[in-house]
């Protein structure tokens, strides 16, 4: 499937535990002021690319334990990523996903369901400049959350994961 990606980075070791590939989507709604990413945001920015050729490129390290969708905005994209991380599970990775969106909507719409139902760990919310500290682990503020995906959906409630302490 096509993607409008902004770029990848590969080795990352601050977007999700262990070493990632991280693919950033290009095209972002939210605007959060002091945002990481701002070249990000713009929807008619970066470049096509296919989801087969994303996940061969993370194949060709056999260091990698995971992909890290990160932007933009990943659920703007949802279909494409689903398919994805669903090839990528197949291959043994598992998935962190950055979103400026809450879990609780994320739920309300059928299709970016589909790629939260594929993705291990959720970290949700705006940043908020004035919530922000470089003490927290893969977040840029206090707000967000780092959501284990399959608890929550299980327990249909919000299950926050303790990456300090938590194998994956």
């Amino acid at each position: 499937m096509e993607i409008r990606l902004a770029g990848i980075v590969n080795d990352s070791i601050v977007d999700g535990t262990g070493l990632r590939l991280t693919v950033f989507v290009q095209g972002c709604p939210h605007n959060c002021p002091g945002c990481h990413n701002p070249q990000t945001h713009s929807f008619d920015g970066g470049y096509m690319a296919d989801t087969d050729d994303i996940l061969a490129a993370a194949q060709k390290d056999p260091l990698l334990e995971g992909l890290t969708f990160s932007g933009g905005e990943p659920f703007m994209q949802p279909l494409p990523l689903a398919d994805l991380a669903k090839k990528a599970h197949k291959a043994g990775y598992n998935i962190f996903c950055y979103t400026g969106f809450l879990y609780e909507d994320i739920l309300k719409d059928a299709d970016k369901r589909i790629l939260l139902e594929n993705v291990d760990f959720l970290v949700d919310g705006p940043f908020i400049e004035a919530q922000k500290s470089l003490l927290l682990n893969f977040r840029g503020s206090k707000n967000q959350r780092i959501i284990d995906v399959a608890k929550s959906l299980e327990a249909n409630t919000v299950i926050t994961a303790d990456l300090d302490t938590e194998e994956i």
